[in-house]
Order: structure tokens, then sequence, then C-alpha cells
């Protein structure tokens, strides 16, 4: 059973056993189908997709229709399910078009109203892991970017795995088929290789409108929120699989007879990213709650997330090829996917530091 919260009442940042077993199964599926080599090997092949992995979390957990309603063919589960599997991600940095099609496009396209017609039936595609969408506006978008069916789009992540792209006009939201006529999808070399990018070039392409612009303003404007906020439960999973192959790794490297994990510098550098990780969970799980509940002050965690765990991604990482020595420098040892990952993820859906001008925002305070 979901763990909900009524407006006034402190959010609940526990997860539920509902959610523990759904980590489990995500877990296990991510360790046999997405391991450390099998993830290097992809990502320095031309096919950075599995998609036997994909069909297993999508259908065969049912983890693209977290969001769905039943009635629409989805699980009818909330945010919070939803970042206990983005969680599981940011741990394996599996490439994965999760975030990108199953929390921002789905989030969108609910953000449309009652779903009827095309929007329910995408929905419902998506929910049954038959389809991928992905939100055709650059990767570092906070707000929506107009474009045109007709022109060129991105960075756009996910675009290569995708099967239908939405696309935000002057006009509406309009959803185009990435194999229709006048559509290019362009691989672009990017510094994260998990989440591949690429630009998306329209020329007289066509496609079916799905709302008008003021409410596609509105819907991708809650597809972004939602994508940002859970993206620190992405980073959330990062900084702790960081944190724990660290601290293994100093206990079992042996400096002068000693495990370098006991010298005390080293020991208050882990000590202090405990503390960042832990505050971080907090803010994830936070930022999970009040998407699921719809609470008034989601803008808010979202924002005190996102300032917060991009921050401490970044420094796990960073302090994970440090500390692991030669080895953490070299490309057979997965810790670069981890800074990779980590730094391409603080500029994604709004950076800290507009963030932190949100927050002084909507505390009225002077902006940083």
């Amino acid at each position: 059973m979901t763990a909900q919260t009524e407006a006034g009442q402190a959010p609940d940042l526990l997860y539920s056993e509902a959610e523990e077993d759904l980590r489990a199964a995500v877990r296990s599926l991510l360790a046999d189908r997405a391991d450390a080599p099998t993830v290097i090997a992809r990502t320095e092949s031309d096919t950075p997709y599995d998609p036997e992995l994909w069909k297993a979390l999508a259908t065969g957990i049912g983890a693209a229709g977290l969001l769905v309603p039943e009635e629409l063919g989805g699980q009818g589960a909330t945010h919070r399910e939803a970042a206990v599997v983005l969680e599981e991600l940011g741990r394996s940095v599996a490439p994965a078009p999760y975030l990108t099609s199953s929390v921002v496009a789905t989030e969108t396209l609910l953000a449309l109203g009652t779903p009827d017609g095309p929007v329910a039936a995408l929905l419902a595609e998506l929910a049954e892991g038959r389809k991928v969408a992905v939100l055709a506006v650059p990767f570092a978008a906070a707000t929506v970017a107009i474009g045109s069916l007709d022109g060129v789009l991105g960075p756009v992540a996910d675009a290569a795995a995708a099967d239908v792209l939405l696309v935000p006009t002057a006009d509406g939201l309009y959803a185009v088929a990435t194999d229709a006529p006048g559509v290019r999808v362009e691989p672009l070399v990017a510094l994260d290789l998990t989440r591949p990018l690429a630009t998306v070039t329209l020329d007289g392409a066509s496609g079916t409108r799905l709302a008008d612009a003021d409410a596609a303003r509105r819907a991708v404007d809650r597809g972004l929120l939602a994508g940002a906020g859970l993206l620190a439960s992405e980073q959330l999973g990062l900084a702790e699989w960081c944190l724990t192959e660290t601290v293994r790794h100093t206990r079992e490297r042996h400096q002068f007879n000693r495990p370098v994990g006991s010298f005390q510098a080293l020991k208050h550098r882990m000590a202090q990213l405990w503390l960042e990780v832990v505050s971080a969970r907090a803010a994830a799980r936070n930022a999970a709650d009040a998407l699921a509940t719809g609470s008034p002050d989601t803008p808010l965690a979202v924002a005190v997330a996102q300032a917060y765990c991009s921050k401490v991604a970044v420094h796990a990482a960073e302090e994970c090829v440090q500390l692991h020595g030669g080895i953490g420098m070299t490309w057979e040892h997965p810790a670069h996917l981890y800074l990779k990952r980590a730094k391409a993820d603080a500029t994604a859906y709004g950076t800290a530091g507009r963030h932190r001008e949100t927050v002084a925002a909507l505390m009225e305070l002077p902006a940083p």
C-alpha cells in the first residue's frame, strides 16, 4: 500500500513494504542484466540500449506504467514508487529511457487532463512498454521550450530509443513518430554515454495534435517538474553506490599493512560524504512524496531536492574516483560512468543555481 500524506502533515520519508519489494525486484534485474562490465561494454558500442533489459523492466516488472492509472493499463502507483526505480537505475547507471519516457513524457500526457482518444492510447502503449516517448526539448531545459514541426530540436535525451516525440509548438503539443517521413534523429557525442543525446530534425513532419498551446505549456511544465523531482532520486542512488563502493575498496586496499580506510583523513572524507548522502535521501524522498500527494509545496520540494542532490552526486562520484586511486582513473572501472552521469544530471532540468533561485523566489528571500 502506498504511503500517503494529507495536506498540512509532515511528509512520509520512509519506504513502505511495497516499495522495498519493488526495489528488490529492480535491483535483482539490474544485477543480472546491467552489471558494471555489461554497462561499460554497451557504452563502448553503437548500441547502448538493451531492448531485453527495457522489456523486462517495463513489462516484466511493470515499472513503465507506475504513474499510469489502472484503467489505462498502468499500475496506478505514485511518484514514490517511480522514485525507487530511479534510485536503482542510478545505482547501476543502466542505459534505460525510464526517466525521460516513464516519468517526464508520461507525466506530460497525464497533465493534459482526462485522457481520451490519442492521449489515452499513447499512455496505454507507454504503460505496457510497447512504445517509448520522449519530450523533444533540450535535456537541460527547466521550462517549456517552444519548437516547431519544421526545424532542429535538441539535444534531446534518449531520442535514439524513442518511438514517439512529444513536440511542444506555438500551436500546441504534437505526437510525432520517429519513423515518420521528415523526421531524422542524429546521435551526438555526449559526456554521459549511459544517457545518449541526439538532435532531432523535423523537415515537413506531421504529427497528431494532443493539446492546444496553453494546455501544452502547463503539461510540459508539469512533466519537467516531475522529471526534476525524481531526478533527485536517481542522483541519490548514484551517490549511494559511490559511497558504498568507496568504503568497500578502502577496506580491502592496504598500505603500510593497514586498510587505507583506517587512515583518519580518509575516514573524515567518507564520514562527510555519508552525512551528505543521508541528507540527500531526505530531500529526494520529500520531493517524491510531494509529487505523489499533490502537495502545494511541490515546486519548493523539487527545487530544494535538485539544488542539493545534484551537488552531492557530483561530490560522491569525484570522491569515488579519487579514493580508488589509479584504478579509479581507468576505463575498466565503472567510476568514470558515475562521474559523467553525475555531471550530466547536474545540468538536466535546470542547474542547481537555477533551482536555488527558485527557492529564493518561492520563499521571498534575496537570491544567492
